[in-house]
């Protein structure tokens, strides 16, 4: 049976919190499976990787790599969190948790927040439905969208992001000329990423005058 994985990018000896960076990619025929060589998978490396510099000898840093490619209704990303929150309990103890997502990553990271544990979200050029519906509570969270993706539709991100806000700690941050892949402006989106979970997990000031706006109650701000 296939199973999700994690993959440990920095485990310090003794962290004070944990992030599990989630990887995108559509569907590729029936129940795909997931290869960490896929460009999907590939693309959140150096997201982890800033993460992970960022925090230092106090943070955690898993990358998940999902059990089937897209989303599958009867095994969802959104099912891989939560076996993925389970295992770093296990290694980790109750220290909290922030989640990365990107594209459907960032959809999972969203719906996989309501779990016990998870401190913050931080959602890159998240692939959401406007139909979802979730109520995260105290969980901070973060979008992330360049204002040019073609394939996640940065309006209905902007439309989730205000719906959550009605019921929690919300922020939206465009990053003009931002394209779904985050070749663009990549610095950008890894910078805002790290700032945000260290800030949430570890309450680090934030350098970024857009995630200061956020952490201060902004709903929108620009990168």
């Amino acid at each position: 049976m296939t199973t999700p994985r994690l993959v440990p990018v920095h485990v310090p000896r003794e962290p004070e919190g944990v992030v599990i960076v989630l990887h995108g990619g559509a569907s590729r025929g029936e129940r795909a499976m997931v290869s960490p060589t896929q460009l999907s998978v590939l693309r959140m490396v150096p997201v982890a990787r800033r993460i992970a510099r960022a925090g230092g000898k106090r943070l955690a840093v898993h990358r998940l790599l999902n059990t089937h490619r897209g989303w599958d209704a009867r095994t969802t990303p959104v099912m891989d969190v939560a076996w993925a929150l389970g295992q770093v309990a296990e290694q980790h103890g109750s220290l909290p948790v922030a989640l990365v997502g990107h594209s459907l990553g960032g959809r999972a990271a969203l719906l996989g927040g309501v779990e016990p544990g998870v401190h913050s979200v931080v959602a890159l050029n998240p692939w959401v439905q406007t139909t979802d519906r979730v109520r995260l509570g105290d969980t901070r969270v973060l979008f992330v969208h360049g204002t040019e993706d073609r394939i996640a539709r940065p309006d209905r991100a902007l439309q989730l992001a205000r719906r959550l806000s009605e019921s929690g700690r919300v922020g939206y941050i465009a990053v003009p000329g931002g394209k779904h892949a985050m070749l663009r402006h990549g610095r950008t989106f890894e910078r805002l990423a790290a700032e945000f979970v260290t800030a949430t997990l570890l309450d680090v000031p934030a350098r970024s005058r857009a995630v200061r706006e956020v952490l201060d109650g902004a709903s929108w701000a620009e990168a």
